[in-house]
């Protein structure tokens, strides 16, 4: 009797172990920003695996979507620009968690001043067009009264941005974020406008899927979730190790570009009613939100 028990266990074991074994990886396509620092942290801490799920880097926001649109991927990080561009072709998707608002890591730098830009006959603009920096740079084309004619688009990534120098005989103009644009001033380009000093654009990072992604794998997602508040904590309260684990994620700035990086997002994994209510017309439905 005691080995007909001794079996039943051991087969019990062995088949739990391969239930846990199939459990489907899931993928999440992001890219380097300092408001999906959580994501890293919780790569390098070892929670994402720990709950089956893979972290998918890419060099911009446009390639994070792309990996998602064919199907690499069971989730995308996207500020709403990927979004809307991801709903037109998915009806289907929908934000899940939120991450972060930018209030300051979307900038306009340039290598002239703003008279010398509202002068130009011509000015060079480097943007990531499929994203929100499209929409960053025309708030700040409205703002100052420059007139869009007068731009030539150059679609890069902000890998291959980060490589430009200021030019003395071309107008430049890149829109860019955390923590390429670090690298860029150091290079001699200056900040003229940011999220930061205006409050014409709100700029929301979340985390998407598919309401069919929600419906199989609603625990894993809630686990995601605390995954995800816990990593933001443990990020508030310990920068020097959450820096020396993300560092990698974000171009090797330093330790204190890091904590001033953090000082332009705002934490929004726990909305606000406030802000709830400002970003349901922009398609961020409460409740489809995992809370």
């Amino acid at each position: 009797m005691k080995k007909i028990l001794l079996l039943t266990f051991i087969f019990f074991l062995f088949f739990s172990s391969c239930s846990q074994q199939k459990r489907r990886e899931l993928r999440i396509s992001t890219n380097s920003w300092i408001g999906y620092a959580p994501l890293f942290y919780a790569k390098e801490k070892g929670y994402l695996e720990a709950a089956d799920i893979k972290l998918i880097t890419n060099v911009s926001l446009a390639e994070a979507a792309d990996i998602y649109s064919v199907g690499k991927a069971d989730m995308v990080t996207t500020t709403q620009h990927e979004y809307y561009m991801l709903k037109n072709s998915n009806p289907n998707i929908i934000p899940i968690i939120l991450l972060d608002r930018s209030k300051g890591g979307d900038v306009v730098l340039s290598n002239r001043s703003i008279k010398e830009l509202q002068n130009a006959k011509q000015i060079h603009a480097y943007l990531e067009i499929d994203s929100i920096n499209a929409e960053v740079l025309e708030d700040f084309l409205k703002h100052y009264n420059i007139d869009p004619q007068k731009l030539k688009y150059i679609n890069k990534d902000q890998a291959q941005i980060q490589d430009l120098k200021p030019q003395k005989d071309k107008n430049i103009l890149i829109a860019t974020y955390i923590p390429y644009n670090i690298f860029l001033e150091k290079k001699g380009f200056h900040e003229l406008s940011s999220t930061k000093n205006t409050d014409a654009i709100i700029v929301i990072d979340s985390l998407c899927t598919s309401q069919k992604k929600v419906n199989k794998y609603k625990k894993r997602l809630h686990e995601l979730k605390k995954i995800i508040d816990r990593s933001i904590r443990e990020i508030n309260s310990n920068k020097q190790q959450s820096y020396e684990l993300t560092k990698n994620y974000l171009g090797n700035i330093s330790y204190g570009e890091f904590v001033d990086s953090l000082q332009l997002i705002e934490w929004i994994n726990h909305p606000s009613k406030t802000l709830l209510k400002r970003i349901k017309p922009m398609g961020y439905d409460e409740k489809f939100l995992i809370k």
